[in-house]
Order: C-alpha cells, then structure tokens, then sequence
C-alpha cells in the first residue's frame, strides 16, 4: 500500500465530509411535542401555547398574559444495511447494526403580552440535527461512515402585533449555532479520518394569522435560510467548509367543526435545492481541497389531523403526514439512508386548568426501503462501493407542558 503524504490529506477530508452533507438535509419538526399527536398538521395557525414562536410568531396574538411552554421529544430512526453487492475497499463484513437511535430534542418558549396588541416572546429549540453511528467493528461500510452528528441550537427572540380583530402580524430573528462531527475510515496510515467543525449564524422568521371567523384561522409563515462556514480540523489539518441550510414556508389552517371536534391541515415547502455542491477550502490558504456535487432538490409535506374533545380536560389527537426527502435518487450515502416517509400520529392533552396543559404524543415514520450505490475513490485509484438497500424507519415520543399566567 502507498503511505500517505501531507498532499494526499486533503483529498480525505473531502471524502470524510461529502458523505455528511446528507446530515444537514435533515429537518427537525419537533419543535414542540403538542404537535407530534396531530403530525404537525396547522403548525402556523393553532396556536394554542407559546411554541407557536417558531411556527408563526403572529400566533402569539391568541395568548394573553405570560405563557411558557417547554417540552421534549425523543427521535428514534432506524437504518439497518443489508449488502447487496458491495466491492473493493470494504470494512469488516458485518451490516453495521442500527445505525439511528433514540436522541432527545428539547424545546422551550415563553410570550408575554405587553399591551393588548403588543406581544413578545423567545424561543430555544433544535431545527435541524443528526445522529447516525454503526458498529465499526462489525461494519462493511466504514470507508463510507462510521459517524455523523449534527446539532444546532435555535435563540428566537419574536414580536407579534395584533392589526385587528381579523389579522396579526409576527416577525423573529434566529441566532443559530452549529456543532459538527463525522467520521469515516481511509486507507493507509491514519486508517480513519475525524472532522469536527463549528459555526454560529443569523437568520429571520415572519408570519401572518388571518381569523377568518371564530371558528376558522388561516396561518402563513416563513423561516429564512442560514448561512454557515464550518471550521475545524481533521488529522491536524485545518479545513473550513461552507453550508446553508434552507428556507421553508408553511401554509395551515384551523377549523373548530363542532363544539368537540376540531380539524388542521398543513402544506410546506423547504427550499434544498439551494443546496447543490459542497465546497471543501483550506482554513490557511482559501485553496479549493476538493468539491463534491449534491443536486439536492426541494422537499414538500401535506399534514392533516384532527383533535375531540372527550371531556373538559381530555382531548385526543390523531394525525397522518407525507413528506418528501431531498436526496435525489442515486445521491443516498451512508451518512443518511432517508427516502420520502408517511407519519401515523396519535396522543392527547389534559387540560388542568391553572395547572397548565399537558400534551403527549406518540409517532410512526413509515419509510420505503432505499437503496444505495455510493462510491468512493481514494488517493492512488482505490475504490470503496457500498452497495445494496436500508430497511429505514422512525419513532417519536413527546411531551410538552404549557401554562399561563
């Protein structure tokens, strides 16, 4: 085997990385728990706690007084590999295990009314995050990934202003942090490479809630693209990359059907094919190390749930969602097996009146099966093909507290 030189250090670093790409394109919607028994359906025009923040701060116009609300939900996706075929450079011959887990993603919100059209709010939560690690003693696919993770927090200050009885009008800034790691193994030497990378960003938030009668409300709202460079290092070399994670724009509505039954729909749209290649660059020089090309394309979700109200403090939830994956086919890698996912949502609130609410709620992300045909060519003219499919799925669990003052 050829040793490795400092010039061919670089090249590794790109093919650490390029895999990982696929992490940013994955999009949290747990920014609160209350949502996930209804799969989100009306996200920016139910706005009954203060998590309404991030969905459409406009909403916060139907919260009087001082309202928090905070919440956890726990994500759990599931990826096992089975080989179909894979070739050259390959890792030990075993499948990986699971390569998803559960991972907990927190929320926290508080609004305040400071006039009787004036409000403001703030927000902490997790938009986007990754955490995808296969058994690296036991895994075919090392040369493709071992790990990827990606966490970022969310600060998002808000203000709401109540125009009139008919329309209201909100408006965020995000200040957003980013923290980055992944991993893979490579011929030679170093026998893996590990890049970790940070970064802090802004970013902004607008919404519209429109009463179209006491019983009807139609939500708007956007959220902007972030803009990040990630810097880091990897085998004591530094490396910078830049990534941007995308805009989305959600469409809902609220309807109060009869006295115990309320419906909600939702219509998003994310923005990914901003996301078309990434570029690698020296942290020292500026020089281009390597570029890899992603193609991604945008990503749309149709959500519809329904609530009723079984007594004073009871009601159920139930929910079903499609969403579409923004990793083109022939483009899937090991970093994130995802394809397009249907959610089966269900759960319930208990209103304890100056307790506060509760809300729980429970979900199944059913996934087509995807498959992968992802090569890597090394320094020298090595090879590494992961081929063969995913059996992918997903489960989610919350909670949320909300209460007022």
């Amino acid at each position: 085997m050829k040793k490795m030189t400092k010039r061919t250090v670089p090249a590794m670093l790109l093919l650490a990385f390029s895999g990982a790409t696929s992490a940013a394109a994955f999009q949290l919607w747990e920014q609160n728990a209350s949502g996930i028994a209804t799969a989100y359906a009306g996200s920016a025009a139910v706005a009954d706690n203060a998590s309404t923040i991030f969905f459409n701060p406009a909403g916060m116009t139907l919260l009087p007084g001082i309202q928090v609300s905070a919440g956890v939900a726990g994500v759990a996706p599931s990826y096992k590999f089975s080989n179909g075929g894979s070739s050259g450079l390959l890792g030990a011959g075993g499948d990986g295990g699971n390569a998803g887990g559960w991972s907990a993603v927190p929320n926290a919100y508080i609004s305040w009314q400071l006039a009787p059209d004036w409000f403001v709010g703030l927000g902490v939560s997790a938009p986007f995050g990754l955490n995808t690690e296969y058994d690296q003693g036991n895994w075919i696919g090392s040369y493709q990934a071992t790990k990827s993770k990606i966490t970022t927090v969310n600060y998002n200050p808000s203000l709401a202003w109540k125009m009139n009885d008919k329309v209201s009008l909100g408006l965020g800034f995000s200040y957003q942090t980013i923290d980055a790691e992944f991993s893979s193994a490579v011929p030679g030497p170093l026998r893996s490479v590990q890049l970790k990378g940070d970064d802090s960003s802004w970013g902004w938030n607008a919404g519209a809630l429109f009463t179209l009668s006491p019983a009807m409300r139609v939500g708007i709202s956007y959220r902007s693209a972030v803009d990040y460079t990630l810097e880091g290092n990897a085998a004591g070399l530094p490396a910078k990359a830049d990534v941007k994670l995308p805009d989305t724009a959600i469409l809902s509505v609220w309807q109060q059907v009869s006295d115990n039954w309320e419906a909600m729909g939702d219509l998003s749209y994310t923005n990914w094919s901003t996301l078309q290649s990434l570029n690698v660059n020296s942290s020292n020089t500026g020089v281009q190390l390597g570029s890899q090309n992603l193609d991604y394309k945008d990503s749309w979700r149709i959500a519809w749930g329904a609530a009723y109200r079984a007594t004073e403090a009871w009601k159920v939830k139930f929910g079903i969602a499609y969403e579409t994956t923004p990793i083109p086919s022939g483009k899937l890698t090991a970093s994130l097996p995802d394809n397009d996912r249907i959610w089966f949502s269900f759960g319930g609130q208990w209103n304890g009146g100056s307790y506060g609410k509760i809300d729980a709620g429970l979900a199944y992300l059913y996934m087509k099966d995807p498959s992968i045909n992802q090569t890597k060519v090394f320094p020298g003219g090595a090879t590494s093909t992961l081929r063969g499919s995913y059996s992918d799925s997903a489960m989610l669990l919350g909670v949320q507290y909300s209460n007022g003052f």
